[in-house]
């Protein structure tokens, strides 16, 4: 998907670029900068000595050495010192410059940790919205995969207002599909008495009732998910590109859904457009009926999406960070 968070070691993750928190000096430090230097090797450090170092909020590209990636973008972060000297902006132009850097060297995907967040005390919950609002700023008028990546959990907590609110809707709500034994035991008797033995003689006519179940699909056979997203991005007054982009999803995959009337998406890719198209929970569900999926209480990945369409909140951003926290799938492809 265009934009996704993940937990892990950014000097894992395998794609075009990646980009280092760094110090001025560019010659490594602590944290992100230090275990990206000691990961890409000796190389890296004789090619940060003649880029004579960089100034907070610029950023500046190397090679990959030892990584699984092309490129290392560098990148000064600030210092948190209250918020009133700037931080933000300076911030703003780290994600910036490093994603024109990118661009610039054609790269189509980026990683990025959570830049300032660590020793520099750039509160966590600020810098994420920083990286957040630049990255979709970004996208919208350009093609590129981007991954921020945090380190660990205790590296990031749903700050948002309604981060209790989801908690006690998923309390509420949430039904534990495995603890009813017995219509487990009503599932499994019925199963064995509808069985069929293997060695059953097959029906004289079933070719032409093979041929009439055809004809009768054909002629019932209801509206599909790819036919009922291009009507509803018409309803809307939408493009097909600011669709596919609200919805997180890539160019390519858009196409083939497109070409394909008979396209099965996955399920978060399914609730990723009728989150775009800010659809009713009604809608929600006749659109996921089409590609062949439910919304169940049985399980908190559904329950959270119910919570933001029932509280008319279609920022996707904001709901894969709720979703990021409770360690649930991200919507996109």
């Amino acid at each position: 998907m265009p934009f996704s968070i993940i937990r892990n070691d950014i000097t894992k993750i395998e794609c075009d670029a990646i980009v280092n928190a760094a110090n001025s000096s560019l010659l490594g430090g602590g944290g992100v900068d230090g275990a990206i230097h000691r990961a890409a090797g000796k190389g890296l450090f004789l090619e940060c000595m003649k880029l004579h170092g960089c100034k907070t909020g610029e950023a500046k590209i190397t090679g990959g050495y030892n990584l699984p990636c092309k490129y290392i973008i560098h990148t000064v972060g600030p210092v948190w010192r209250g918020g009133s000297h700037g931080e933000k902006e300076l911030l703003q132009s780290c994600y910036k410059n490093s994603l024109q850097l990118a661009k610039e060297h054609n790269c189509e995907s980026v990683a990025f940790p959570l830049i300032s967040s660590g020793i520099y005390g750039y509160p966590k919950q600020q810098a994420f919205d920083v990286a957040v609002d630049v990255i979709k700023n970004f996208l919208t008028e350009n093609d590129m995969d981007i991954t921020l990546v945090i380190f660990d959990r205790t590296s990031f907590e749903l700050g948002k207002d309604y981060s209790n609110d989801i908690c006690e809707y998923i309390d509420q709500n949430y039904v534990d599909a495995h603890t009813d034994t017995s219509r487990r035991a009503i599932f499994k008797s019925k199963s064995a008495v509808c069985s069929v033995p293997m060695n059953t003689a097959v029906c004289e006519d079933s070719i032409s009732l093979s041929d009439d179940l055809k004809l009768v699909i054909e002629n019932q056979i209801d509206e599909s998910f790819s036919e009922m997203l291009l009507r509803k991005i018409d309803e809307k007054g939408m493009t097909d590109v600011q669709c596919y982009k609200k919805a997180n999803i890539d160019r390519k995959l858009f196409s083939k859904i497109r070409s394909d009337r008979l396209y099965k998406p996955k399920k978060e890719t399914a609730i990723a457009f009728a989150i775009a198209l800010e659809l009713s929970l009604e809608e929600t569900k006749d659109m996921l009926m089409k590609a062949g999926f439910a919304l169940s209480h049985s399980n908190k990945f559904d329950i959270i999406i119910e919570f933001f369409i029932n509280k008319n909140i279609y920022d996707i951003y904001e709901i894969n960070e709720a979703l990021f926290s409770f360690d649930q799938k991200l919507l996109g492809a």
